[in-house]
């Protein structure tokens, strides 16, 4: 997992310090967040500029995202728009920004982009997660291309659902990062 570069996205007001992507971030050396200017009122094409220019400085190593909430919702938006390639994301527990209550003050992130993702994808979901249905979230993976999995009562995958380094997680973020390097070193190889 070390050569793959792992790159946080969290969603809506950032991921505080017992987030599993925090944590992950200070527990493996090659994960970091990408910083965003705004966090409680986004507009969904500021985070996507921001999503990439973390990519472009990365340069050519392989790169998986670790997204959570919003945070998927705007690497949708990204992945479709953006012919850069990234090896995988782990969409963890997207907010569906088209339902009934969603943050006003986030701009942009509606419609959501459901065109098959450029790259493997995970989508993550619970039975009970307050922002998301588990219809919807099949509904995301489906559109997106991605894998889906339901970890069951999960609540929002978050810190406040009790979920701290989240091995069960880490596993499915094993996943991609090693299909990331298996990519890498077979287009390396000139294959």
């Amino acid at each position: 997992m070390d050569d793959v570069l792992i790159l946080t996205v969290p969603g809506l007001w950032n991921s505080g310090p017992g987030h599993w992507q925090t944590l992950w971030e200070k527990s493996l050396p090659n994960c970091r967040r990408i910083q965003q200017s705004e966090w409680a009122s986004p507009r969904c094409e500021d985070w996507i500029a921001n999503i990439d220019a973390a990519v472009k400085h990365i340069g050519g190593r392989p790169i998986v995202f670790a997204a959570h909430s919003a945070g998927c919702l705007a690497v949708a938006h990204w992945a479709q728009s953006d012919k850069n390639l990234v090896a995988g994301a782990l969409l963890v527990a997207p907010s569906d920004s088209e339902r009934e209550g969603y943050p006003e003050g986030a701009k942009g992130f509606r419609p959501i982009r459901l065109g098959k993702l450029p790259l493997p994808s995970i989508v993550v979901t619970s039975d009970d997660d307050p922002w998301l249905t588990v219809d919807r979230a099949k509904l995301f993976a489906d559109g997106w291309g991605s894998r889906f999995v339901n970890i069951g009562s999960g609540g929002h995958i978050n810190a406040d659902a009790g979920f701290g380094q989240w091995p069960q997680g880490q596993q499915l973020l094993q996943e991609l990062t090693q299909q990331a390097q298996l990519t890498s070193t077979t287009s390396n190889r000139g294959y």
